[in-house]
């Protein structure tokens, strides 16, 4: 099966394609299961097969930095998920999303981007680039024309996420993805948390789609990843992309538009930005990430189960102060999230994370963390294992006090990434865990 959901007389589900997208028995011995091609190089039949590799003529192998056979099936099985045209893997999510921009953006350019981004994020995006001269204003995402707003005339991207990290805020990507092509520049989203099961956001708009594969994708909390997806939709040929046009300095002055049209810009990530910056992802983890794909439509229904299960509990509970998840019917973003994400059992499915405040503010807090029994507290999320976190503390430490406002980020909040456990057991372990934490408060 290819990349593509669809064949001749057939239109493959979601499950078909996270099993085989990209994926055919091995032609030399018949393995079934996508060989790990633990190699750095790769033999040419001649000096001329060669040349037509290096000029990018050919489709083939050079140098696992370049491409690899099991790296390949995982960037062609998450394309599928997507419903885009390529995707391309590299070392981590932070990786991919540093590829994402690098591939277009220039010292001088700007982005526009959501203020309730990951912490990482923030501050690649803020701080990081900003040392190479890529400038980004932070907008609160809550009204599409606070993007609007922010465009400028050397804006290059738009960046938000499907489900906001830590704040679960749902962003509406038409209406933003409207503004950015307006404006003449690409809608990037990191679908991270939603994960290709729940939402395709190139369906609703955006052009490019970044993942940390270390999440729900993997599911298993083994193994680094990221993907960057194109939707392969976006005009390149605008007029505010020259070197998506013009001949490339740094590849023989290749037109990576003009040669390869709806996954040109995949392309140029892949021999610009991937090649010469080395963040690749090898084929062990490849393989490792294929394994986790396979089952994400299984595990997706279930950590959507429990979460909302779990934001019902939490909202009935006399020790908590607040409880946000997308999945309850008074939550702000309910509407939107039925609108753009799949329905689990008839709600929608609005993936596993989700945030709330117990009463006694951060102390107690950081008490429900020590006492949870099974609840690993981690900064991670999308694994198999019910995951807490307290934010303000650990991932999102290194912004300011402002930063953590614009970011919905509180003293007092706590973040749950709820697995596939029983799911009465993770409410047992959540309720005397705050017992424990709130024992004796006023």
């Amino acid at each position: 099966m290819s990349n593509s959901r669809k064949t001749a007389d057939r239109d493959y589900g979601f499950g078909t394609r996270a099993i085989h997208a990209g994926a055919i028995p091995d032609p030399v011995t018949g393995a079934r299961a996508t060989p790990i091609h633990q190699t750095t190089s790769f033999v040419f039949d001649s000096a001329e097969h060669a040349a037509s590799l290096f000029n990018l003529q050919t489709f083939g192998n050079v140098y696992s930095r370049i491409s690899n056979p099991t790296v390949a099936v995982l960037e062609e099985r998450v394309a599928s998920l997507e419903g885009a045209r390529a995707a391309l893997a590299c070392a981590s999510g932070m990786a991919a999303q540093m590829t994402a921009i690098l591939a277009i953006l220039k010292a001088g350019d700007h982005i526009v981007a959501a203020s309730t981004l990951y912490g990482g994020t923030v501050g690649q995006l803020g701080i990081g680039f900003s040392r190479l001269g890529i400038e980004t204003t932070f907008v609160d995402p809550s009204n599409p024309e606070n993007f609007e707003r922010a465009m400028r005339p050397n804006t290059r991207a738009v960046y938000g996420e499907t489900l906001g990290n830590p704040l679960v805020n749902v962003l509406d990507i038409g209406a933003v993805a409207a503004v950015a092509h307006a404006h003449g520049v690409p809608l990037i989203i990191d679908n991270t948390v939603a994960s290709p099961y729940l939402c395709n956001p190139c369906a609703l708009g955006a052009d490019i789609v970044v993942h940390s594969a270390t999440k729900y994708l993997g599911g298993h909390g083994t193994t680094m990843g990221g993907l960057v997806v194109e939707g392969g939709k976006f005009p390149w040929d605008n007029g505010k992309f020259p070197e998506m046009v013009e001949p490339s300095r740094a590849y023989h002055g290749v037109k990576f538009f003009e040669t390869f049209g709806d996954f040109g810009y995949t392309m140029k990530a892949r021999m610009e930005v991937n090649r010469t910056f080395g963040a690749v992802l090898s084929p062990m983890s490849a393989w490792q990430l294929l394994q986790g794909t396979e089952t994400l439509h299984l595990r997706m229904r279930e950590h959507c189960r429990n979460a909302l299960k779990v934001a019902q509990f939490l909202q009935q509970h006399p020790k908590v102060s607040w409880v946000n998840y997308p999945g309850l019917p008074d939550s702000p973003y309910f509407e939107l999230a039925k609108k753009q994400f799949r329905a689990v059992d008839g709600m929608p499915g609005a993936s596993g994370i989700l945030t709330f405040g117990i009463e006694g503010g951060a102390a107690a807090g950081e008490r429900f963390i020590d006492a949870c029994e099974f609840l690993s507290h981690l900064a991670n999320i999308g694994d198999a294992k019910t995951l807490v976190i307290h934010p303000a503390s650990t991932t999102h430490r290194q912004l300011n006090d402002e930063e953590l406002r614009k970011a919905g980020v509180s003293a007092d909040m706590v973040r749950l990434s709820v697995g596939i456990e029983d799911v009465d057991d993770i409410l047992w372990d959540i309720d005397q865990a705050l017992d424990r934490a709130t024992r004796g408060a006023a």
